[in-house]
């Protein structure tokens, strides 16, 4: 089985889950970020080098009051708890998104977490928080324009100029994206990165997506006829 060298993940459906357990939403926000600690140590053992999801946009400070604050509670135990697990699965952590709307603690964590965990290379964990891709540009044309006024950035604009102001600059394009709990929308995610990304949709929730799910989902992946502009891809690399 060939597996995706990157996998970008939208992991939706915590609250409906928890919801039909009769539970309420931040019960379904905990146990799917238990099942992403157990998904992080399931694409190490597959092969995956490269996992990116997408855990908090922009557009989630729309829910509740209750509900955000339950959610920046989790990320605060999560933050501090990942220090333990990106040790443990030898795995670089690096948050993309604008970290400036969360609390100071918060985006200390953020710093603390990256800093530790940044010469483990087995696995590359990008966790999307406070992210939307039309942000993401929007910021990336933002510093374009300051690093030309301040003449670092001269001469022609190119796809690779405009990658390297992304939050993802460094980082391959995900090969497969997996949205979770039936939605068929990429809901502003990575919409610059996955230009030529194979897509895969299921029904499962994200606290029932454990690791069979995903080895179905990379099954999905090898059947298809990857094609970049018409030539396929070299399955011999």
């Amino acid at each position: 089985m060939r597996v995706p060298n990157h996998i970008a993940i939208i992991l939706d459906g915590n609250g409906r889950w928890a919801k039909s357990k009769g539970m309420p939403r931040s019960y379904g926000h905990v146990k799917g970020c238990e099942n992403l600690e157990d998904i992080c140590e399931v694409a190490k053992e597959l092969g995956v080098k490269y996992l990116t999801v997408y855990a908090f946009s922009t557009e989630n400070w729309k829910r509740s009051k209750e509900e955000v604050e339950g959610l920046m509670k989790l990320f605060r135990n999560y933050l501090k708890k990942c220090i333990k697990i990106s040790k443990k699965n030898n795995m670089r952590v690096k948050i993309i998104g604008d970290p400036s709307a969360f609390d100071e603690d918060i985006q200390q964590s953020i710093r603390e977490l990256e800093e530790f965990s940044k010469d483990f290379d087995d696995l590359h964990f990008q966790i999307a928080l406070n992210y939307g891709s039309r942000d993401e540009i929007t910021r990336a044309v933002n510093r374009m324009l300051e690093d030309q006024k301040k003449g670092i950035l001269t001469g022609e604009v190119t796809e690779e100029t405009i990658s390297s102001y992304l939050d993802t600059a460094g980082i391959p394009d995900p090969d497969l994206l997996i949205r979770t709990s039936g939605e068929l929308r990429l809901s502003n995610y990575l919409l610059w990165q996955l230009a030529y990304t194979e897509f895969y949709f299921t029904d499962v929730p994200w606290p029932d997506f454990k690791k069979k799910e995903l080895v179905k989902a990379i099954e999905k992946y090898n059947e298809r006829d990857r094609r970049y502009g018409g030539v396929k891809e070299d399955t011999n690399v």
